[in-house]
């Protein structure tokens, strides 16, 4: 009798640990959804400190979970900073450092590595990477008459996926065209504390786009919450640059609005500080994933920050610029490094250094003076505290006091552009193939000299991957 009751007792142990109804289930394999704006400045928040904006449900997924203050971009330009984030890597290495250029076709992006652990990964809206067999979406979903985001379509994925998932969904907006006609006005415009005396005719309109892009957040939130993906789901929001410092090293160019929910691993209405950058994104998609994460991308996983750990991930963030291959193309390449204080950018064509640029191709010297021309007021180099000055107002270069900060930061630089393979180390006035905007002929942004147009020849272009 005790033998049979023992064989019972045993028996419903078993029955009741090998139920999926009792049993301790694993944690499911989290999903991310990465919302990414288009051309907003990181002031141009209410939880960023703007009170004339309307960005309520960027405010509320600030109070359900994270916000940083000091995250970057490599570049303030749209297609470079995409390509950071898909593939974890700085702009000259990945290749993808002037606008409308692809990325280098052997280069493993987040589509490769995240379908090797099983998830579906999408992207609805804007693309502008390339190559496509670099970039091989699960499912890509275009823009809505060119502009708007394919909410109905993201709307159906959502209801009916069954796969973990990673969803990138790309705004258009607020980057123009901006509406003539709109909520706002220019007395309604936040002064911006780098500019406070500029209010373009674009502003109203600008803020009217950034309402609207507040509508279609509001929408894909709904999404998530209404079909219970809310609890394993981390959701990401960014903007890819600032408008105001667009192209440029400034801070309203680099530095990014950032921030993350997910319910149960990060507590809500907090913030971080710690120092982080675009090429950070995709490790710590992969770690969250449980993805191998692979040794030749420059970005770390700050999925210890999510945790609440203060712990340092870089002492350096990096930035390039080009004025190639935009509406007004310039030779004008940029780099900086940033610490936990101090930032140098070096103008490796200003009006001081351009002769002792020059070679022997007189074509490219003559584009390489106007270009340097073009910015007269920008000099070789620039030291900022942006303790003290975060806007970059006060020049400290030339102050003896800042000679060990200037030689240590440039010291680093010089060794991060050799661990990129920077092609300005060889040349600093490369000239980089067009794509659509040739330094050598005329357009309605570009005034060409008459002796220079349709000068530049193939054998003048920097060997590069395209």
């Amino acid at each position: 009798m005790r033998k049979n009751r023992l064989t019972y007792y045993i028996l419903l142990i078993s029955l009741l640990y090998f139920n999926p109804f009792y049993a301790q289930q694993e944690p499911k394999t989290p999903n991310i959804v990465f919302y990414l704006s288009d051309d907003q400045d990181l002031l141009d928040y209410g939880v960023y400190g703007n009170p004339n904006v309307q960005t309520s449900n960027a405010d509320l997924l600030a109070s359900q979970g994270m916000k940083f203050s000091n995250f970057y971009t490599g570049q303030a330009i749209c297609a470079p900073s995409r390509s950071q984030i898909f593939t974890g890597m700085y702009p000259v290495k990945n290749g993808c450092m002037a606008n409308h250029i692809g990325v280098k076709p052997d280069i493993k992006s987040i589509t490769s590595l995240l379908k090797e652990s099983g998830y579906e990964v999408v992207l609805a809206g804007k693309s502008h990477v390339k190559p496509n067999k670099v970039f091989d979406w699960t499912h890509y979903f275009p823009k809505i008459n060119n502009r708007y985001l394919p909410l109905d379509q993201i709307d159906d994925y959502l209801k009916n996926v069954n796969n973990p998932f990673c969803l990138i969904i790309a705004s258009d907006y607020p980057h123009g065209p901006y509406p003539q006609t709109s909520n706002y006005s220019k007395a309604d415009i936040f002064k911006l504390p780098y500019d406070p005396s500029y209010i373009g005719n674009h502003k109203p309109g600008y803020y009217q786009n950034i309402q609207d892009d507040n509508d279609q957040l509001g929408q894909v939130l709904n999404m998530v919450d209404n079909y219970g993906l809310k609890e394993n789901t981390m959701f990401i929001y960014a903007s890819d640059h600032g408008l105001s410092g667009k192209w440029s090293l400034k801070e309203q160019g680099l530095r990014v609005p950032f921030i993350v929910r997910w319910p149960g691993k990060i507590k809500p209405n907090t913030k971080s500080e710690t120092l982080l950058t675009l090429v950070d994104v995709l490790p710590t998609i992969l770690e969250v994933s449980n993805t191998e994460i692979p040794s030749e991308i420059d970005g770390k996983s700050f999925l210890e920050t999510l945790n609440g750990s203060k712990m340092k991930i870089h002492d350096y963030v990096f930035g390039v610029s080009t004025r190639q291959n935009i509406r007004e193309c310039k030779i004008f390449p940029s780099r900086m490094i940033r610490g936990n204080r101090y930032k140098l950018i070096r103008n490796f064509n200003s009006v001081e250094v351009v002769n002792s640029n020059l070679g022997n191709n007189p074509v490219i010297n003559e584009f390489a003076k106007i270009g340097a021309e073009s910015f007269p007021n920008v000099p070789y180099e620039e030291l900022y505290d942006l303790e003290k000055d975060p806007y970059q107002k006060v020049n400290l270069i030339d102050n003896p006091k800042y000679k060990q900060i200037r030689n240590r930061l440039s010291v680093a630089l010089e060794n991060w552009m050799k661990s990129q393979e920077d092609f300005l180390l060889d040349n600093p006035i490369s000239v980089l193939k067009p794509t659509l905007h040739p330094l050598d002929k005329k357009s309605k942004w570009n005034n060409v000299p008459d002796d220079l147009i349709g000068k530049l020849n193939d054998d003048d272009y920097v060997k590069l991957h395209y």
